[in-house]
């Protein structure tokens, strides 16, 4: 069924009053859009992040059931390789695109040859129709926004034709599993199967499944629009607060300095939740790279998923399906000051960082200047305490624009008093989480020092009586070491076992084994070196006393040789492990009666395999004595 051609007018009669006066119930005018791209099709396509290579319009009359004239325009892209998917299907080259337009002319001639065909049927605003809603949302809003194109406004609403069909035919398959062919079939309609030019079929039948759908009860047809937000709007989110999980995403590998709004860039097209992006802090309270997104419904949620792997700037996002109660931990909040804070709509949040412990609002309203002023003044600021009242240096402000914004992060690095202040774009979810985290106990509580027999010393000197064990499954235990070493556990060391644990206070994958001399533990890494643990092999190397020491309080130990430890105050240190001291000649009385006389004879034996000791220090320690120690009877 072809729709026929438009007429021009009658001389001296008027169409858009005929058109006003035509009793036919129906919309405004509707322009049927079509549009592909280099790569994938179908409910794929702008899932491969490729560029438009084509757009097919015409315009229908609703009232007056007039069409318009058929258009077809090729669009440049910026990568010409074609799917071998899409050069099938379209019969187009890459020498016919390299003659395209640009996307922005292509956007330029289709806004006036729609306004020259809607005037010609009667005029009056239009929207654009669709065959679902991958055409704008995941092809044409991002790709603009990546190539900082602005779109007119008539791209930021229309109608999904899968939904209006599912509107008047409830009783036929789900709306995302339509296709212009199954509703043309569904309504017993016929197609010309002789048309093959790419596109121009597809638009054809969806002129005459929309006449269809108009002839018969119109109801709620064409009357609620599908909606594009234009911008993201910050906003609280509260502990009490349910979100559904078929909402929430989870984005991995955002650039650090990434803000709110670049993540909402990224997702353009979609419409996320006032509020709805909560970036992630790490246990410093930094930025970790990941972020999670909550959509406004099931269906936005399922569009972000297919971009994953999508890029922001150079980097290739990773985006994963995420749950309602990890958004709310992220984002939501308990605080009455915090929800009043962010409170204000459409509000610019930054973070100062850096600030001494003594300034107020009116030092950090000084610093900012009257060139970037804070909305509502002292009001704007949120200063971050420990639950004892005590200063953290941090602080957020609030701005009514990006303009005030840009100008107050012209202060970065600036100075207050004789600190340099820091400032970082920030969101509504970062609030939240850094007022938390300081108002709350920490996730893993700082334990006192366990109560252990006094250590076997540590021996000085640079004799390499030690071997370094590289590899080991995070898995491993001090059993699994004890078996791999076989007959060379027996020349431990009481002590002697020593598992290097990361910042997380979990295994890194090394470990130290003080052995009873040199010769054994050249022994026990020639016959031990890269021999398999749990499907790993383990590199095993002799060393000194002195590089265990050095690793066990924080160091590093590569090829180019040493790195100190961040800090080698005693203070940072567990008090049993303050210090390594040298070891002397003779084995003290009181140091011999902590252990059985076997312990002492350089006879052969077994190792018990008693529980394994770990200390686990606070924040404010870094960490830098991380081991477990293996203690024989």
């Amino acid at each position: 069924m072809t729709p026929p051609p438009p007429q021009p007018p009658p001389s001296g009669t008027n169409p858009a009053a005929d058109s006003a006066a035509d009793p036919r119930p129906g919309p405004g005018p509707l322009v049927v859009l079509f549009g592909a791209t280099a790569g994938a099709l179908g409910p794929d396509l702008g899932s491969d992040e490729t560029d438009l290579i084509l757009l097919v319009w015409q315009v229908v009359e609703p009232r007056s059931r007039q069409v318009g004239t058929l258009h077809k325009s090729l669009v440049r892209a910026e990568a010409a390789a074609l799917s071998p998917q899409c050069r099938e299907a379209s019969g187009l080259s890459a020498d016919s695109l390299a003659r395209a337009e640009p996307l922005d002319k292509v956007l330029q001639q289709f806004s006036q040859l729609v306004s020259g065909d809607v005037a010609l049927l009667g005029g009056g605003p239009y929207m654009l129709c669709t065959d679902g809603q991958q055409l704008l949302r995941q092809v044409l809003h991002p790709e603009a926004s990546r190539k900082n194109l602005v779109l007119p406004d008539t791209f930021f609403s229309f109608y999904d034709l899968r939904r209006e069909f599912h509107v008047q035919h409830p009783s036929s398959r789900p709306a995302r599993d339509l296709t212009v062919a199954t509703m043309a079939q569904d309504l017993g309609l016929e197609t010309d199967a002789t048309e093959d030019d790419f596109g121009v079929w597809e638009v054809k039948t969806m002129v005459a499944v929309i006449l269809h759908l108009l002839d018969g009860p119109s109801g709620q047809l064409f009357s609620k629009p599908e909606v594009v937000k234009q911008k993201y709007e910050t906003g609280p989110c509260s502990k009490a607060d349910v979100v559904d999980s078929e909402t929430v995403v989870r984005a991995r590998g955002l650039p650090w300095q990434s803000s709110d709004q670049d993540v909402a860039r990224f997702f353009k097209g979609l419409n996320i939740a006032r509020g709805g992006v909560a970036l992630c802090l790490n246990a410093q309270g930094r930025r970790n790279g990941e972020a999670l997104i909550r959509f406004v419904d099931s269906e936005q949620r399922d569009l972000a998923l297919q971009r994953h792997k999508h890029h922001m700037g150079v980097r290739y996002i990773e985006v994963y399906k995420a749950t309602g109660e990890e958004f709310v931990k992220i984002a939501g909040g308990t605080s009455l000051e915090v929800a009043r804070f962010l409170s204000r709509e459409d509000q610019v949040i930054l973070r100062l960082r850096g600030l001494p412990f003594s300034a107020g609002p009116a030092d950090v309203l000084g610093f900012l200047g009257p060139e970037c002023p804070v909305t509502g003044g002292a009001e704007g600021l949120l200063f971050v305490r420990h639950p004892d009242g005590r200063p953290t240096g941090d602080a957020f402000a609030l701005f009514a624009c990006e303009e005030l914004a840009q100008a107050a992060l012209r202060r970065h690095k600036g100075t207050l008093g004789k600190r340099y202040i820091e400032l970082f774009r920030s969101t509504a979810a970062e609030v939240q989480q850094v007022l938390n985290r300081y108002a709350s106990s920490p996730l893993l509580p700082t334990l006192t020092a366990p109560l252990l027999p006094i250590p076997f010393p540590l021996a000085a000197g640079t004799g390499r009586d030690c071997v370094r064990l590289r590899g080991l499954p995070y898995t491993a235990t001090i059993e699994d070491i004890l078996s791999f070493l076989g007959e060379a556990a027996a020349d431990i060391r009481p002590h002697g076992v020593h598992m290097v644990l990361n910042q997380q206070g979990r295994p890194s994958g090394d470990a130290f084994i003080q052995m009873t001399s040199a010769e054994r533990a050249l022994a026990a890494a020639q016959r031990c070196h890269k021999k398999a643990m749990k499907e790993r092999y383990v590199e095993v190397v002799p060393c000194s006393t002195e590089e265990m020491s050095h690793v066990l309080m924080g160091g590093t130990l590569g090829r180019s040789g040493m790195s100190p430890p961040p800090c080698k105050l005693p203070c940072l240190s567990p008090p049993t492990y303050a210090t390594f001291q040298a070891t002397p000649t003779l084995i003290p009385t009181e140091t011999a009666a902590l252990y059985p006389s076997s312990a002492l004879l350089p006879a052969a034996r077994v190792p018990a395999a008693p529980t394994p000791v770990a200390y686990y220090p606070g924040p404010a320690t870094q960490l830098y004595m991380n081991y477990t120690a293996y203690y024989p009877r």
